[in-house]
């Protein structure tokens, strides 16, 4: 009998340490900077400075401590929703380019999710063992990898998977109805950044969504994220239509009452305009797709509410209405 306890006894702990070891957990993520980064899943207290609307897509505010100052200076999404619910605010660490570090190791988090603009400082904050991840998706298939690494580390794979399949559902849309349009009949588009003269090139996500929304972009074939051109080359590229980056300086008034831009096809027709302050690293790229798609061909989306699909895409992936949110965008 004595024999037999001590055999189930064992097996007890036998048994609880193979669970142990099966729920501890540990990967290794290659970074865009070409890092290897070994952590322990699922992280518990990460730091996210640039892919914050992930935050409230995969549901992991228990799992954050501190995100970018640009979270709550630039993002609609992140302040609807830290005012209607307050306890979700969370601690400001700087933005991707100039990063509080002092800020950082106050919170000692697990991880930190930044972007690749300053190396140094990943390297900073690594010689003081805080594990950093670099990220700059330059395709919506990066994109995508981002988002399950998102997955994977904060154990959210399912969910991951069903935001891309709402964001696939709008990709579709817009995929299916400009598939018709025939080629000498596609509108060339251009992306302008932080200047009226730099464009966005063959890399990024920008170059992406516009040829889905069925448009050509001219600065396309430069190997590039961006690149500053002159005015001439712009004239010279002709674009039917200009888009401006929403954190821009200046706005669609800048380039009509600009006398060097008069000559281009978008200015003439008053086919220019400024996007929404939302980020393209997030699965709100679906709705800003959409949104330009819109704009390119409206003929063809005639019987599209853009309103009504971004609302109930909002409620099914963030958790809040798309109006709530547009209150903090001034859009």
């Amino acid at each position: 009998m004595v024999y037999r306890a001590y055999i189930k006894v064992l097996v007890l702990l036998i048994t609880l340490v193979v669970v142990g070891v099966a729920s501890a957990s540990t990967i290794t993520v290659t970074d865009k900077l070409g890092r290897k980064v070994s952590l322990n899943v699922p992280v518990k207290r990460a730091v996210v400075v640039i892919s914050y609307e992930l935050i409230p897509a995969l549901n992991l505010w228990s799992q954050v401590s501190g995100v970018s100052r640009w979270a709550e200076e630039n993002c609609g999404l992140y302040k609807a929703i830290v005012t209607e619910n307050p306890s979700l605010k969370r601690s400001i660490v700087g933005a991707g380019s100039d990063l509080n570090v002092e800020g950082v190791l106050k919170l000692n988090p697990d991880l930190v999710i930044t972007w690749t603009y300053n190396p140094d400082t990943i390297k900073f904050l690594e010689e003081r063992g805080i594990k950093v991840i670099g990220m700059y998706p330059e395709s919506l298939s990066e994109l995508y990898k981002d988002m399950r690494m998102h997955g994977k580390l904060f154990g959210k794979e399912k969910k991951v998977e069903e935001v891309i399949k709402e964001m696939e559902k709008i990709f579709k849309l817009v995929s299916e109805r400009v598939s018709k349009i025939p080629s000498q009949k596609r509108k060339k588009v251009i992306h302008l950044g932080g200047a009226p003269t730099r464009v966005s090139g063959a890399l990024g996500v920008t170059n992406d969504i516009i040829k889905i929304a069925g448009a050509i972009n001219p600065a396309g074939t430069i190997m590039q994220r961006h690149i500053d051109v002159s005015v001439e080359k712009i004239i010279q590229w002709n674009p039917d239509i200009i888009f401006i980056w929403g954190s821009a300086g200046y706005d669609e008034l800048w380039l009509y009452n600009n006398s060097q831009w008069r000559f281009i096809n978008a200015v003439k027709e008053q086919r220019v305009y400024k996007l929404p302050r939302w980020s393209t690293w997030s699965p709100r790229l679906a709705i800003i797709l959409l949104y330009m798609a819109m704009k390119i061909y409206p003929e063809t989306f005639t019987d599209i509410k853009f309103e009504s699909i971004a609302d109930d895409f909002y409620k099914k992936v963030f958790g809040i209405s798309y109006y709530k949110v547009r209150q903090y965008e001034g859009f």
